[in-house]
């Protein structure tokens, strides 16, 4: 079977964009030699990957299967060309980073800094995702490294070491009626109103593990999904959240917020680095992590 990369790619890109014509522009194709090269795969694979609908190609289900790989061989295929350049272009090249929203917003910005000014050649590429999507992303390499704030974790895939501790506090205003309180039982904290983060987060997920630890659930709420929007809400005095200390230090310092440690609050987390064992340990890779280890957090 001649499974060559232009046909996955062709059924990565047509999942993506939907329309032939548009995977025929990205790739410099034509579109009957796109459709083509679809018609081929499906008759050497024996089923249907795609179906036309509203004039929109959609994943048959042997498709979904069939993306599934597709991806993971695009995205080795893809960190292949790129690790072999670093050998030829010394000093050059890219790196492909994913961080959760605690270490890309409050660590990196000073670490890619400070990089940059280093490394002016190396060129870095940042998503920013909760800690989930991150090791899903680095299982199927389609980034170098991972730097994510979460519980310890084990992945047979990933090399995993911790940076330092990313403790979880009660954050609110000082116009908020806990601000007279040092001390604060769990009773009074979940009668409290609510801002609490996406469900994918790390921080909700302790959160939610606090609130089921005892026995209780927040009675009032908002969701929002963002760490500023969080602080924002909060200074407005009505509501109180778990955050990362590391994200407060500054507003609690100006006195624009206040801090409480989390009563019965036993879990650990921390910020992470990781990378797929099977990736290559380039030297692009140990100069960033050489890095991180050298600032102090």
């Amino acid at each position: 079977m001649n499974l060559n990369l232009i046909k996955l790619e062709i059924v990565e890109l047509l999942n993506k964009h939907k329309k032939i014509t548009t995977v025929a522009d990205k790739l410099g194709l034509k579109q009957p030699t796109v459709t083509y090269h679809l018609k081929n795969l499906e008759q050497q694979l024996g089923e249907k990957l795609f179906e036309s609908r509203m004039d929109k190609m959609i994943l048959t289900e042997s498709g979904k299967a069939f993306l599934h790989y597709a991806t993971k061989i695009n995205a080795l295929a893809a960190e292949a060309e790129r690790v072999v350049k670093e050998f030829s272009q010394a000093g050059r090249g890219t790196l492909k980073i994913g961080a959760s929203y605690v270490p890309a917003t409050y660590i990196l910005p000073k670490i890619l800094g400070l990089f940059g000014e280093q490394h002016p050649g190396i060129t870095i590429s940042l998503s920013v995702k909760p800690s989930p999507v991150i090791k899903e992303m680095l299982a199927s390499h389609e980034i170098d490294l991972g730097i994510l704030s979460t519980e310890s974790f084990y992945l047979p895939d990933l090399h995993t070491q911790a940076l330092c501790e990313d403790e979880l506090v009660l954050v609110f205003a000082p116009s908020h009626e806990f601000a007279s309180f040092s001390n604060l039982n769990p009773a009074m904290i979940a009668s409290a109103s609510f801002i609490l983060h996406d469900k994918e987060s790390s921080t909700r997920q302790l959160t939610d593990k606090w609130f089921e630890r005892e026995g209780n659930e927040p009675r009032t709420y908002i969701l929002l999904d963002s760490l500023e929007a969080i602080k924002q809400s909060l200074i407005s005095g009505k509501y109180v959240s778990f955050i990362s200390r590391l994200a407060v230090e500054d507003e609690v310092a100006r006195g624009r917020l206040l801090m409480r440690t989390i009563p019965d609050y036993n879990f650990q987390r921390h910020i992470y680095y990781s990378y797929n064992r099977d990736r290559h340990y380039s030297p692009l890779i140990g100069l960033f992590i050489d890095q991180i280890r050298t600032l102090r957090i």
